[in-house]
């Protein structure tokens, strides 16, 4: 499983090599991520700093906000550096009740795509996830054919560079994989909710990014002894270690922790340059199991 040498610092997604701590901008927008930023000049300064340290990629989705974060990407970081890849995702629209609902008829995806275009203010999206939106609890088996479908016809019209999968199943990985080439699969996964192992190393064997949502907990933060335990005796936040254990979970995981807070930004960054022991290394993956204690 994981190893103790220090985790390769880029992998590819979508032919093109990106840093693998990345950032996701959803905490940039409102409550509940919903509405305006709390304070828009730091979340301004957040992704210029982020870029400035060298975060490559970014994740987004015109349906944060609406529509907050790729007004914020674009006033922030446009004309954009030339090696940066920037993600988003379809699937889904927000209800004026911030409710979170699907979006998968193709006049749906269609508009969704060129919203994205438009508020990010590029030509072709570098790479657009289709969010499955069977469940509103995770994962939940269901065709993805048709929605994929349109997908794959606007990258041939090249509106989209690369197409990934989020909050999918390892069925919908196989049916998307029959349709079109999936680059990266984004799904809810870190040191406590393990349910993807055995999908992270199949990926890693395939070459394809895996990109894990809510790696710090979302919006239940993670907590356990354990962790507690290596990052006091690493002399690093419970979180940090959390993040450290994911890049040496496999070479193919990128990370998106997102965050509003400056502070917290240079935090999640500083967590790529941790080096973990055997030792450290297997206390923490006995945290994702029920006997851990």
């Amino acid at each position: 499983m994981a190893t103790s040498s220090m985790p390769a610092p880029t992998y590819s997604l979508g032919g093109r090599p990106v840093g693998r701590m990345g950032y996701g901008a959803m905490q940039l927008a409102g409550p509940g991520v919903f509405g305006p930023p709390r304070d828009r000049d730091e979340a301004l300064a957040v992704l210029r700093a982020a870029v400035e340290a060298g975060v490559n990629h970014i994740d987004t989705s015109d349906f944060y906000g609406p529509h907050v974060t790729n007004h914020l990407i674009r006033e922030a970081l446009a004309p954009y550096p030339d090696d940066l890849v920037i993600v988003t995702k379809v699937g889904a629209r927000r209800g004026a009740d911030a409710s979170w609902n699907p979006a998968f008829s193709p006049q749906d995806l269609t508009a969704a795509v060129h919203d994205n275009l438009r508020h990010l203010g590029v030509d072709a999206l570098d790479v657009v996830n289709l969010r499955a939106m069977f469940s509103h609890h995770g994962p939940a088996e269901g065709s993805i054919e048709a929605p994929l479908t349109v997908l794959a016809e606007l990258q041939r019209q090249g509106l989209i560079r690369h197409i990934g999968l989020s909050n999918i199943t390892p069925a919908q990985l196989r049916e998307g994989q029959s349709i079109c080439p999936i680059v990266c699969v984004q799904n809810h996964y870190n040191i406590v909710h393990r349910g993807d192992d055995a999908l992270i190393d199949q990926l890693a064997a395939e070459g394809v990014a895996y990109v894990p949502f809510f790696p710090l907990g979302g919006f239940s933060p993670l907590q356990h002894e354990r962790l507690d335990a290596v990052a006091g005796r690493l002399g690093v936040t419970p979180m940090q270690a959390a993040l450290a254990w994911l890049l040496h979970r496999r070479p193919n995981i990128l990370l998106i922790p997102g965050t509003s807070s400056l502070a917290h930004l240079r935090e999640n960054l500083a967590a790529a340059s941790l080096s973990l022991t055997p030792q450290d290394l297997a206390e923490l993956d006995a945290v994702g199991h029920p006997t851990a204690g």
